[in-house]
Formats: C-alpha cells, sequence, structure tokens
C-alpha cells in the first residue's frame, strides 16, 4: 500500500510528511517534507490546553483541515499513488491514569480535504484498555528496525524501545529533550540549540542537576510515559526557580538528558543504538550521550531517517490498522491486550 504518514511532535518543530510504501516486509521511503507551523500556529498548539470548550473544539477541526491541505500540497509537490493517510494528530491532553488522551486534526477534516481514507486517533483504544496509549513507535522499531538492541528518539521527550530476553518489547518515554532544550535556546533569541553550541558554552548547575535527577517520575515503574502536563508542571518549575543564564540551563539540561538515558538502558545488554528524531543532530548532546554509555555503538541514521522515522512509523501503524493487525503492543504500554487502534475517516476503498 501508497500511505501518507504524518507526524505532529511536542516539540512545534512542524508537520512531518512521510510517503512510503509500506508491505509485510518493509518500507521504501518515497519522499517525505517538514512544512513548519507559522507562528500563529505555534501560539495556538502551545497553549490550547488552557482554552475554553469550544475553542479546542474549533481548532481540532481547523487544524485537521490544515493538515490535509498540507497533504494535498506534498501530493502537488511529489505525485504518485496514494491509498489512505495516517495522522499521529497533535497532543493536547495526556493523562493515561484518567484514561484521557487526545490527538486533535480532525481524521474527517482530512478525508474531506484529500478524498482519501484518513487512519486517526491511534491512541484511544488502547488508553481505553487501562494502557498508556504511548509510545505507539515501538512496534514499528521491531518490525522495521529490529537489528539494533535499542531505538532512542530525542524528540519532544525522550522514549527507548528494546526487546527483553523473552523477546518481548519494552518502551517508554524517558525525560524531556527538545521541549526543553528549544524552549531554553528561545531565551537566547535561537529557535533551538544547533549542534549543541550554547549547551555546550555553558556550565553545569549542579543544584539544578540533582532537583531534575530526583524527580519523581525517574522512579516509577514500567509502563508509564510523559505528557506536556507533566513538563509544565514538574520540569519546568526547576528551570524558572534557577536565577542563571541560559546557557548554563541548556548545558544542566543536556547532562540531565545524557544521564536519564544511560540510567535507563542500563543492565538491559543492549550494544548497539538506532538514534533519530531532532535531538539526534545536536552533537553535543549525542557527544555527552556516548561518554554515558561508552560501551553501545550509537548510529546516527541518514538525515531522511532522523528526521521521518516516526511520520514512516504512522504510515506502517495505519497499513496495520487498514489491514486489520494489531499495531499497538501491550508489552509497552501496559493494555490488557495488544490491539489495533485507530478511527477511520473516508471510505477505504482499495485493499492492496
Amino acid at each position: 500500500m501508497y500511505i501518507i504518514g504524518l507526524m505532529s511532535g511536542t516539540s512545534l518543530d512542524g508537520l512531518d510528511v512521510a510517503y512510503c510504501e509500506i508491505n509485510e516486509n518493509g518500507f521504501k521511503l518515497l519522499a517525505a517534507e517538514t512544512y513548519p507551523y507559522s507562528a500563529d500556529w505555534v501560539k495556538v498548539l502551545s497553549s490550547l490546553e488552557k482554552a475554553s470548550a469550544y475553542e479546542y473544539a474549533l481548532v481540532d477541526v481547523r487544524l485537521g483541515h490544515y493538515l490535509g491541505q498540507m497533504v494535498n500540497r506534498f501530493r502537488l509537490e511529489h505525485p504518485g499513488p496514494c491509498d489512505a493517510v495516517a495522522s499521529h494528530g497533535h497532543t493536547i491532553f495526556h493523562q493515561p491514569k484518567l484514561r484521557l488522551t487526545t490527538q486533535i486534526g480532525d481524521g474527517d477534516a482530512i478525508a474531506a480535504e484529500t478524498g482519501l481514507p484518513v487512519v486517526f486517533n491511534f491512541r484511544n483504544l488502547d488508553v481505553a484498555m487501562g494502557g498508556q496509549g504511548a509510545p505507539l513507535v515501538p512496534i514499528g522499531d521491531q518490525i522495521l528496525f529490529g537489528e539494533y538492541d535499542a531505538c532512542l528518539n530525542l524528540g519532544g521527550f525522550c522514549n527507548i524501545s528494546y526487546e527483553t530476553p523473552d523477546k518481548s518489547r519494552v518502551a517508554f518515554d524517558i525525560c524531556p529533550c527538545n521541549m526543553a532544550m528549544n524552549l531554553l535556546a528561545q531565551r537566547t533569541g535561537k529557535p533551538y540549540d544547533q549542534n549543541g553550541l550554547i549547551a555546550r558554552s555553558g556550565t553545569i548547575n549542579n543544584h539544578l542537576l540533582s532537583q531534575m535527577d530526583a524527580l519523581d517520575y525517574y522512579r516509577m515503574p514500567l509502563p508509564k510515559s510523559l505528557g506536556k502536563e507533566w513538563f509544565v508542571s514538574d520540569f519546568l518549575p526547576l528551570l524558572n526557580a534557577e536565577k542563571a543564564e541560559p546557557k548554563d540551563l541548556l548545558r544542566t539540561t543536556v547532562e540531565h538528558i545524557a544521564r536519564q538515558i544511560a540510567w535507563a538502558t542500563k543492565g538491559h545488554s543492549i550494544n548497539t543504538m538506532l538514534v533519530t528524531g531532532g535531538g539526534a543532530k545536536n552533537k553535543f548532546l549525542i557527544a555527552r550521550l556516548q561518554s554515558q554509555i561508552p560501551g553501545c555503538k550509537i548510529t546516527i541514521p541518514s538525515d531522511d531517517i532522523i528526521d521521518y522515522k516516526e511520520a514512516i512509523i504512522f504510515a506502517l501503524l495505519g497499513y496495520l490498522r487498514l489491514n486489520r493487525k494489531s499495531n499497538c503492543l501491550s508489552s509497552v504500554t501496559g493494555a490488557r491486550q495488544d490491539n489495533c487502534g485507530g478511527d477511520i475517516a473516508g471510505l477505504v476503498t482499495v485493499n492492496r
């Protein structure tokens, strides 16, 4: 099947679009683009959790139409057959303990704009079944990137997946990543810390580092996942309480990220690791991580895989949903069983 995967991450870098040919044996990335969000979209999406119910519902529909328009633009730039769109949406609320998760970007609006069937709301079924609804990418790690002992994604949050000795897949969110680093870089007038140059020039604040490392989440048992609410309520106040220069806060945050990843991998026989997501391009962060896990071979793949791995995997999740196959692993999320999640908008008329 030919599927377009859409990914909008918590770091608000933009909309990732990946056009893939997917089958039982793997994938071929045919084309990919990132469309940055306008300043207006960044403002709306970064504060929507505080909006009224009416504003929330309106933005859900507006974003769906926008995503559909971006798919149409992408298809003009990269023509070819397409059977469906698989959209992650943009996460606003994620509180699995309340059986609540929301990803806006109405699938019916995308279908209306594109004329294509759309798979969306991938997390809801798993959360309703008692799972975390996250991370969803590990089944793609298992199917598409199983040659590595672990797959680490450095996105808005860090998350990792790896196989246990009994061949089940384990995955979880580790700690904040680009969400924190981008925020601090923006305090210096930069959109992000390119190659970690700002952090490299800073000094570690050991008091802040100890506070970060002591957060309760890091001692919680699996399964577990993070959302923006936790970042705002638990992590951000630590940054705001310190009267320190952004470069020192960035240096401390980088050290925290590297340490938490190292602790998350300790004792799990992880000798090879694929690292993707925007943070994989932060050379200073990767250097600090390698120093923390010297016995592990870190692989940084091509830019296409770094940038679009999650969008590719959502194309795979859409393929699995359309073919009624499990696309969410209970060993990862803690749901009572593996499940096949995702709502389908539009009429599915193609089955390849």
